[in-house]
């Protein structure tokens, strides 16, 4: 284990993933409070602040959310903040997740100049793909996010644990210095 982790996190690590993930979301509550929705930039300053590891748990632990509820393209009406955007993509290729980073790059590049096309603040995203006549690629593109984030798992995507959540617990064991700190 590396000894660059502070004392009192190494028994979290040597804990159950199960644990790990939890002592991973207990300390990006305490060091990453803000609103993730917010629209100014607050939320990605906070994140910007973190070691590599934990900035890019904390700012997946939002798309991991938005596979989980609704979709890729959807994750973007939420949490569509460019500097949370970058650091996102960023996340997911710090974190090994490149296909998954692949297909959240192309989600963006769809979806990021759209959100400035809605009608108004009340138009949700599916009314405006909708409109735009995008709904057919929208859901191609949210299919392929769940494949990769919930393998195995067809379109259950609420059973078991994601693929980002797998790839949290295997990084924080494999660099613990970039999520803990040194």
């Amino acid at each position: 284990m590396d000894q660059s982790a502070p004392e009192e996190q190494r028994p979290a690590l040597q804990s159950d993933d199960k644990d790990l993930l939890a002592e991973l979301m207990k300390i990006l509550t305490a060091q990453a409070p803000g609103d993730p929705y917010s629209r100014d930039g607050s939320f990605s300053a906070i994140l910007a602040g973190l070691p590599p590891g934990l900035r890019a748990m904390g700012a997946t632990h939002w798309l991991d959310i938005s596979l989980t509820l609704d979709s890729i393209t959807w994750h973007f009406g939420n949490f569509g903040e460019p500097g949370l955007v970058a650091q996102t993509e960023e996340g997911l290729l710090e974190l090994g997740l490149p296909e998954l980073a692949a297909c959240f790059h192309e989600a963006a590049e769809f979806m990021m100049p759209l959100l400035h096309q809605r009608i108004s603040n009340e138009e949700d995203l599916y009314q405006l793909l909708e409109r735009m006549g995008l709904r057919d690629v929208s859901e191609e593109v949210d299919r392929r996010a769940w494949a990769l984030a919930w393998p195995g798992r067809g379109t259950s995507r609420r059973r078991g644990r994601s693929l980002i959540y797998k790839a949290w617990v295997r990084y924080a064991r494999t660099h613990p210095e970039r999520v803990f700190g040194s």
